[in-house]
């Protein structure tokens, strides 16, 4: 055969990731707040975009970005009582309704004096104009180590103790405790150990009491003294802090020489004391998780998703301002301006594909789940993502981005769409399966109503499963009960016999 050079032509299907088709699977792994902050760079960075602040037909709003969920069991109890706590219809006035805050044409509101003005720039006699939040009230402390270092100048006055506290200050971990030997720091500052002990108990005293201690057992007894509560037997529990961990009651009863009743104030005690002063000193407070779908109850027994409209990102394309400055621009300008607008308009329509995906996977949650959000959690069905793709006719990937990082505001409180989703469990009669969630919660209840002179096993609890038709083994109790940080039967037994 000879090599020769040739034309060919062939056909062929590829998948291509353009910018616009990653954008909108972006777009859809973002939940509401990440989808706002998106949003306002895209603000910023694109002239034809603008803010979407009109609200002048609320109702075809609400039609395009909710869904009414047909429930899927038969009336029960719990539904009347969820249907007798659900808001007044609309036009119906609230009976908390607050008419002082109508509108009064020529009044106060109108720019009228009232009768308790104040005239001049010393501000508004009342509270009610204040817009400042709690969080602007709220007092906050210094940072850890410049509150230390405060202390550190009113305690010493010995230049050289002050620079071997603010060099232990430096060696603090995010626990409180030191991350060196007081031996190593005393050999690296050549100074006796002696006075960088006599330093470091000192600095032991500082608020938070506990830091600068060299393990748990130390922090602890800091702790213990700053309260006057360190005395002999304390001090024996501290250093059998082990067997504390192993609830071994009886050889700590033993070794303190106490009795039941003293040893449970004690293990008490020690409860109550705090292991990491440093990290929850330092602690940020954990902000708040915002909804982002939001379910309410209809009076017709139904469900009715939307999204929240307090975080849903709301963006508009200015044709206008295109229409007039695009005749006039050159010619470099009217490929700017027809890339933006492309870019406008893809993202517009991302956001509405957006809403409509993400109402359509939580509706069919909803239906799934109908049984957990009029009952409770023992009522949660197993569910994977292959289900609801399925049902919804999506891939699973997209479900999967659907419910990544979103919170559904329900009548049972806030969940993750993650939530719904739990592995399934084979009954033992041949029934419906059962969810591993469930199967947890109905865990906890069985341990929780065990009598101190019957405590329940694993084995027990296996069996005790079996006869309410779930197909479990016992390696997989104990994965659940470790799981929900429940003590073995043996370490149990050890502390009900102790209280009682």
């Amino acid at each position: 055969m000879a090599l020769t050079p040739r034309l060919d032509l062939r056909q062929s299907q590829t998948l291509v990731m353009t910018p616009q088709l990653r954008q909108a699977i972006q777009l859809l792994q973002f939940n509401n707040m990440e989808a706002a902050t998106f949003v306002e760079a895209e603000l910023e960075r694109n002239p034809l975009l603008e803010r979407d602040e009109s609200n002048d037909n609320p109702d075809l709003e609400r039609a395009a970005l909710d869904q009414t969920v047909q429930r899927t069991t038969t009336a029960t109890d719990t539904a009347v009582a969820v249907q007798a706590e659900t808001l007044p219809a609309e036009g119906a006035a609230p009976l908390d309704t607050d008419y002082s805050e109508n509108y009064d044409a020529g009044g106060v509101s109108d720019g009228a004096p009232g009768m308790n003005r104040i005239e001049g720039s010393g501000g508004n006699q009342s509270f009610d104009g204040d817009d400042r939040g709690i969080d602007d009230l709220a007092d906050t402390r210094k940072p850890l180590r410049e509150y230390l270092g405060e202390q550190l100048r009113l305690s010493f006055n010995d230049p050289i103790d002050r620079m071997v506290g603010a060099h232990l200050i430096a060696l603090l971990c995010p626990a409180g405790r030191l991350t060196a030997a007081p031996i190593d720091i005393a050999t690296a500052m050549n100074l006796p150990l002696v006075r960088v002990e006599d330093v470091r108990h000192r600095m032991m005293g500082f608020d938070p009491p506990g830091l600068f201690a060299r393990d748990l057992a130390e922090c602890l007894a800091a702790q213990l003294r700053e309260k006057n509560r360190l005395d002999p037997a304390m001090q024996i529990l501290l250093d059998n802090l082990p067997l504390l961990a192993a609830r071994e009651t009886r050889k700590l009863m033993g070794l303190c020489g106490v009795d039941a009743e003293d040893m449970a104030e004690m293990i008490a005690e020690i409860r109550a004391l705090d292991p990491k002063p440093a990290a929850t000193y330092d602690s940020v407070p954990a902000p708040p998780v915002v909804p982002d779908i939001l379910m309410r109850p209809n009076p017709d027994d139904t469900w009715t998703i939307e999204l929240n409209p307090d975080t849903m990102p709301r963006v508009l394309v200015n044709e206008r301002f295109y229409a007039r400055i695009a005749p006039k621009a050159k010619k470099d300008e009217k490929i700017f301006l027809s890339e933006r607008l492309a870019s406008a308009n893809w993202l517009v329509r991302s956001l509405q594909q957006r809403a409509q995906t993400i109402l359509k996977v939580a509706a069919e949650i909803v239906r799934q789940q109908d049984a957990f959000l009029r009952h409770g959690v023992a009522y949660l069905r197993p569910l994977i993502l292959r289900d609801i793709a399925s049902a919804v006719e999506l891939h699973e990937s997209t479900v999967s981005r659907v419910t990544a990082n979103k919170y559904i505001a329900t009548p049972r409180g806030l969940y993750e769409l993650k939530y719904f989703f739990t592995a399934a469990l084979q009954s033992s009669t041949g029934g419906d399966t059962h969810s591993a969630e469930a199967v947890r919660h109905r865990i906890r209840a069985l341990i929780d109503a065990e009598p101190a002179n019957d405590i329940v096993s694993d084995d027990t609890l296996v069996t005790l499963l079996r006869k309410e038709g779930v197909d479990i083994a016992r390696r997989t109790v104990a994965k659940y009960r470790e799981a929900l940080r429940i003590p073995s039967s043996v370490q149990r037994r050890r502390e009900k016999a102790m209280h009682a």
